[in-house]
């Protein structure tokens, strides 16, 4: 083969992949009072199945992820999945190891069924009238995943941030059904600060002249300004202050003043970049959807707010890695759950990976976190017989 036909990926990728698209006509009730008659998830695998069918886990993704988190779709890609950096034979999710599923949740915009999917009564996109789903929903579906594809139980459950937080609700919701959970850099339910952070995002979204009350793909055109904002104002949190200064520091672009409001800064370029590339690949009914189950997620909730409560019936071992300039869902937060756990009498350990970059620590190939992570799984694949 010559040199200029070499695939992009090396030899730790899972290199070439599909998604493709399961279909339920059971009716999935939703926590907000609604229910849909039928839903479709779109799914990725990466790995082989056992006889046993005991070596699959389940990857959850986080607020603007999708179903591919690993691997090309083609030989000309640019880029690969998302945690390309954690999934691949010999890396901490090991696909000689397992069977790997990951989809796109409920109300996403890359696939599964959601605000700009077709309905199937009349033939137009949902839009606004997609019902709002949270983390339990989500799970729900997740579950009937599992059903589909013969699963008896998950090896592990496994996700960072938003996917944490539905690894968690796995433990709470299906507690034989989930043997390990792994939350990485997440929260039992997010602070009064987090959820104004996503009001404001929405804010913007919701008074862009174009969202047209969430109707804008009748109207051909899309609330690209409040979108962008809303991805410049979360790329801001994503980030510690050391890691913006390291990164942009205060750098100009042309090197002097240009006395405008024009994109001066470096970092201003770059939250403008980060801001107009998201308007390309994501929908603004999802983005809404997504932080409102970020909201609402509240484990603790219906047990009078006692989290060690909520994890009484859990059987999973728990593994919570935090980071420690992550100020979104700071290692606190992770203590918090650990305290909670061990108070309910479960197995967990706890790891905070010390790191200069903030809450997207999760998605880079850090040392010390891989080595955590992959140390882990391994007892994970020893008891499931892979």
């Amino acid at each position: 083969m010559s040199e200029s036909s070499s695939p992009p990926w090396s030899s730790d990728s899972v290199g070439l992949v599909s998604p493709r698209t399961l279909h339920f006509d059971q009716p999935l009730e939703l926590d907000c009072g609604r229910s849909l008659d039928a839903f479709d998830l779109i799914i990725e695998t990466y790995g082989e199945l056992n006889a046993a069918r005991s070596n699959a886990v389940l990857i959850c993704h986080a607020l603007s992820g999708d179903h591919h988190a690993a691997g090309y779709h083609s030989a000309t890609d640019r880029k690969p999945g998302w945690w390309e950096s954690c999934v691949g034979p010999g890396k901490p999710i090991d696909t000689n190891r397992f069977f790997v599923v990951c989809l796109n949740n409920l109300g996403g915009c890359c696939g599964s069924t959601g605000p700009n999917q077709l309905r199937a009564d009349n033939g137009k996109p949902w839009g606004p009238d997609f019902p709002i789903v949270t983390v339990r929903d989500w799970v729900r579906s997740q579950q009937r995943l599992m059903q589909a594809l013969e699963l008896p139980r998950w090896a592990a459950v496994i996700g960072g941030s938003l996917g944490g937080m539905q690894a968690l609700q796995w433990s709470v919701d299906f507690p034989d059904l989930t043997r390990h959970v792994v939350a990485i850099a997440a929260a039992p339910r997010l602070s009064t600060q987090n959820i104004a952070f996503n009001e404001v995002a929405r804010q913007a979204i919701l008074t862009d002249p174009d969202f047209h009350d969430g109707r804008y793909a009748e109207h051909a055109t899309v609330p690209s300004r409040g979108l962008m904002l809303a991805r410049m104002l979360g790329h801001i949190t994503y980030l510690s202050d050391n890691a913006m200064a390291d990164k942009f520091g205060r750098d100009l672009i042309s090197g002097n003043p240009q006395f405008s409001f024009e994109a001066e800064f470096q970092v201003e370029s770059y939250l403008r970049y980060q801001g107009r590339s998201f308007i390309d690949r994501f929908d603004a009914n999802t983005y809404l959807l997504m932080t409102k189950a970020l909201d609402y997620f509240d484990p603790a909730r219906e047990f009078g707010g006692d989290l060690a409560s909520a994890f009484e019936r859990t059987e999973a071992g728990f593994l919570l890695v935090a980071f420690t300039r992550d100020w979104r869902f700071s290692p606190e937060r992770s203590r918090e759950l650990m305290r909670a756990l061990l108070q309910a009498g479960k197995s967990v350990s706890y790891a905070c990976i010390d790191s200069p970059l903030g809450h997207d620590d999760f998605l880079v190939p850090v040392p010390d976190y891989l080595k955590v992570f992959g140390q882990y799984m391994h007892k994970v694949a020893k008891e499931a017989g892979a």
